[in-house]
């Protein structure tokens, strides 16, 4: 069977699990909502709500019913691509969500880009000198950036850049005095297309701060990663028969090391998408940011069980293909690979 034929098996095998994959994250999500601390009754009215108010809520939002009926309709809207209404506002579950991600996956992109960057360069610096001053830096930059909390680092930021300095702001996405521009969702294009700077420059001075806050801590996973990988690379066979054929030593590691410990990296990549959404959810609380991870913040602390569910299962969705892209890319350029 030729290598093509694998990698197409592979990518079929991999997309007919993720409905399996996404129904499973559903069912937990829908299970650890019911039996958790909290009733969204409560949230919604108070605890001190007449009790025939609270009885005629809990039948209109289908609160009442068995749970297994509640699991069944809640699959049954999941199969139809309904994720329902929100609880607390009405709203379809999904117009949310659009409304939602763009502002996440703005932040996302410029905070992976800057610490696959920043990572990659402070990881690749020490290979000179092994063991030296340079190299130790990267190494305690790696595991120092990398092992920082959230919320505390970003915290810091806020106080010496928006605080102390007042160079950029606190938090939020744009300047209230200014209108957002229309469009994708996404201020940076949209304010670029329109040609309006001064919208470009309010959306870029609200992303700085928590941009580089999260990609700053996520540099330090490119950082070990390239370090460990490269080495290896540096010290294996065919590298050392590369020298031997009296090639420079710059041409040895651009040319030979550094393509074959970018693989990995690569891969890590991937992995990285998930830990950008965990680490997303703290920055964009902290920096009030209005991404999905911050209107999931919101959704748990109001019991709002359909829009936590929606936000759960779309960026579950988003993890899996991401996953699987990079895989397939791996796959392709790394010809040792077999299914």
């Amino acid at each position: 069977m030729s290598r093509r034929s694998h990698l197409l098996r592979y990518l079929s095998a991999r997309l007919a699990l993720a409905p399996l994959m996404l129904g499973l994250i559903a069912s937990l999500v829908f299970l650890l909502l019911r039996v958790a601390p909290g009733d969204p009754i409560d949230a919604l009215l108070g605890p001190k709500a007449p009790a025939a108010a609270r009885a005629a809520l809990r039948h209109q939002l289908g609160l009442d019913q068995p749970l297994l009926s509640q699991y069944g309709h809640f699959l049954s809207q999941l199969l139809h691509g309904d994720l329902g209404l929100s609880q607390n506002s009405q709203e379809p579950v999904l117009g949310i969500i659009r409304a939602s991600l763009p502002a996440s996956l703005e932040l996302g992109v410029v905070a992976l880009v800057l610490a696959a960057v920043l990572g990659l360069a402070v990881g690749f610096s020490g290979i000179a000198r092994p063991e030296g001053k340079v190299d130790l830096a990267g190494r305690l930059f790696g595991i120092g950036t990398y092992a920082l909390p959230p919320f505390w680092a970003a915290m810091v930021v806020q106080l010496v850049f928006a605080v102390w300095l007042g160079w950029l702001p606190v938090g939020g996405r744009f300047p209230p005095t200014l209108l957002p521009p229309q469009g994708s969702g996404f201020y940076l294009f949209d304010s670029l297309r329109a040609g309006n700077g001064q919208q470009f420059w309010g959306a870029m001075r609200h992303l700085v701060l928590p941009a580089a806050t999260l990609g700053v801590l996520l540099s330090g996973i490119f950082t070990n990663a390239l370090r460990l990988n490269l080495r290896r690379a540096l010290g294996s066979d065919y590298v050392e028969a590369a020298r031997s054929r009296g090639l420079s030593e710059t041409r040895v590691v651009l040319r030979h090391a550094l393509p074959n410990a970018l693989l990995p990296v690569l891969t890590i990549t991937g992995i990285t998408v998930a830990s950008l959404i965990g680490g997303a959810l703290l920055i964009e609380v902290t920096y009030s940011w209005p991404g999905i991870a911050y209107r999931l913040q919101e959704a748990i602390a109001q019991r709002d069980y359909p829009l936590v569910q929606g936000i759960v299962v779309v960026v579950a969705g988003l993890v899996v293909l991401i996953t699987v892209a990079v895989d397939l890319l791996v796959a392709v350029l790394d010809p040792r690979i077999r299914f």
